[in-house]
């Protein structure tokens, strides 16, 4: 288990929160890129199964929490798109 590691997913885990606060309350896609998303939810499930195959320990649930949050930001965005298109 890498300190480093463990700092960077902290840090990127606390800026989620945020995000999907701004996606809730401004109910606009504005500013977000729905590729970006899926791109770092790509890079989180990769780094989940490397924790799976390679090197199993708790950090894999950091990696699984951070995920959790930009899926939510993920199908935010899909219902902002919606309530813009209405």
């Amino acid at each position: 288990m890498s300190i480093f590691e463990i700092i960077m997913l902290a840090c990127f885990g606390a800026a989620w929160p945020f995000s999907i606060y701004k996606s809730w309350t401004a109910r606009k896609t504005s500013g977000k890129s729905i590729f970006f998303l899926f791109v770092v939810l790509a890079g989180y499930a990769a780094g989940i199964i490397n924790k799976i195959l390679y090197n199993p320990d708790p950090v894999m649930w950091m990696y699984a929490l951070n995920a959790l949050m930009v899926s939510v930001d993920i199908v935010l965005y899909f219902r902002n798109r919606s309530l813009e298109r209405a």
